[in-house]
């Protein structure tokens, strides 16, 4: 999916240098009527004129792609970095050079079929004579292309603070307990089992551990689902679904579960191994007002239980999956036949630096067979979001290089209009025009199609990351201010790109430019 949408993307940018590559070539025509004139007076015929035109869009596609290549070898260990992968370029695959030229022909035909087509429709007897003119029209294909390059770019510019907004918004969602300090080994061995006493007693004699807890689950994931439970007002017919996470005694304190109503499970209350915990969505989930102390029946041939529990307790949702889905219905319970994982807490007044040696020292001596190899529940959380900020990472790549893009053609085009224009201006200024006038008057027609394309980019960007964030329970929202903020943005980018071109013409002094009148 991925691969796909920066596929995508990057067809987008690759359009909008093709763009670039037709509007400065029709913006130059007049300085080539005059060779196109010549040619045709000569006996050149049109193909002849297309030929030679797509010739040169072929050249130029061809050197830009050796470039590419060059640049995306130098690029990979950047790109590696961000896309979380180890790629290389396939130098010795014919398919890809195969593929590649042809990708490049294809561009070079797309970028030069306009140019070649319009530039060799000239006819020789008005250019000759030197009363060419493009029309009143002519400029018409130009403005729509800059149009939607600048509509291309917004939208991009849009959809990467829609991601970042996203990821943002996840990441400061309340996740139940308290990350910071936390640790947590896999039991990946079974000298594991029946040493927990031991470890705990062992870690806390080191003094850089506060407390420590068995697990079936992971702190940051739970992949258990059971059903069978009935509670009182359930519909009989309904199949219910829960979380399961079945922990020692210490498991709230030891993470840090906040709890709403109820006390947690006690070493000193025996009948707490039929007791459970729950979290507040599973009493959304059960309707229950005054779920502590109720009575739960849990029929489950899968797990073995068939019996009454007691609820004790109940805790705060916690984030334990995807941070951007609802947190599912989770029972707690102290059946704990096979642990998977063990979580420490270490002491607030210690270092990570120093506790993490003096741990290691303890597992490698009471369990020496197993390695440590320890994750810190931080960074675990962490990678929860490794895809989406990937997205935004590569998606504001994107946006730079199409703004980029953007105002390289958009500086060509105010370049050669300030060109045309000169003897215009050196009027104008004869006549009394300020800077100021000379500037607004070069400036207005770009600001114009800056404004047209906001317009059109705002809300094709609002629905489509619309769509994208749908796929998300836990969402942000596509706000106002955003979309006028990055209008207001590219009407400053355009504003300061066309302005250095504009500023320099309206500077010149008249007697350079109307010297041959």
């Amino acid at each position: 999916k991925f691969v796909w949408f920066y596929a995508t993307i990057g067809l987008f940018v690759l359009l909008l240098a093709c763009i670039n590559f037709m509007n400065l070539s029709t913006a130059r025509s007049e300085r080539r009527a005059r060779e196109v004139g010549v040619r045709k007076t000569m006996g050149s015929a049109r193909l002849q004129l297309i030929a030679q035109f797509y010739c040169e869009s072929m050249l130029t596609t061809l050197l830009a792609f050796a470039i590419a290549i060059l640049l995306v070898q130098l690029l990979l260990p950047w790109f590696d970095g961000v896309s979380a992968k180890t790629i290389q370029l396939p130098w010795t695959s014919p398919w890809f050079w195969t593929a590649g030229l042809a990708f490049t022909l294809g561009t070079g035909l797309m970028a030069g079929s306009y140019p070649a087509l319009y530039l060799s429709s000239f006819r020789p007897v008005k250019v000759l004579k030197g009363i060419f003119r493009a029309g009143r029209n002519a400029t018409l294909p130009r403005k729509v292309l800059v149009v939607f390059q600048f509509t291309v770019s917004i939208a991009l510019i849009i959809g990467t603070l829609v991601v970042y907004r996203q990821v943002q918004y996840a990441k400061d969602r309340p996740v139940g307990y308290t990350r910071a300090g936390l640790i947590q080994i896999q039991m990946t061995s079974p000298d594991f089992q029946g040493k927990y006493d031991v470890l705990t007693n062992a870690l806390r004699g080191t003094g850089v551990v506060s407390s420590m807890t068995e697990s079936s689950q992971s702190v940051t994931g739970t992949w258990s689902n059971t059903g069978g439970i009935e509670w009182p007002g359930k519909d009989p017919s309904a199949e219910s679904d829960f979380a399961v996470v079945r922990v020692t005694p210490e498991f709230a304190k030891t993470v840090g579960l906040d709890f709403t109503g109820g006390r947690d499970f006690s070493r000193a209350f025996p009948t707490d191994s039929n007791g459970l915990i729950i979290n507040e969505a599973a009493t959304r989930y059960m309707h229950l007002d005054q779920p502590v102390e109720q009575s739960v029946r849990w029929e489950n041939d899968y797990e073995g239980v068939h019996k009454s529990f007691r609820i004790l307790g109940v805790v705060r949702d916690v984030v334990a999956n995807s941070p951007f889905e609802p947190v599912k219905q989770t029972i707690y319970t102290l059946r704990l036949d096979q642990p998977g994982w063990i979580t420490l807490r270490i002491n607030p007044q210690t270092s990570a630096a120093v506790a993490l040696p003096k741990i290691a020292a303890v597992f490698h001596r009471l369990i020496p067979s197993a390695p440590f190899d320890y994750t810190f529940v931080d960074d675990q959380y962490a990678t929860k979001f490794a895809a989406e900020e990937r997205v935004g990472t590569l998606a504001g790549f994107f946006a730079l290089l199409a703004v980029l893009i953007s105002c390289l053609g958009l500086f060509g085009l105010a370049t050669y209009v300030a060109e045309q224009r000169t003897k215009e201006i050196g009027v104008r200024k004869v006549l009394g025009a300020t800077v100021a006038d000379i500037w607004g008057m070069l400036s207005a027609d770009f600001v114009k199609l800056t404004l047209l394309s906001c317009l059109v980019a705002t809300p094709l960007a609002y629905v489509l990351m619309h769509r994208w964030l749908e796929q998300y329970a836990y969402r942000t929202s596509v706000s106002g201010w955003m979309l006028g903020l990055v209008s207001l943005g590219a009407l400053a980018l355009t504003i300061t790109t066309v302005s250095l071109q504009a500023v320099r013409a309206a500077r010149r002094k008249p007697v350079a430019s109307l010297r041959s009148e």
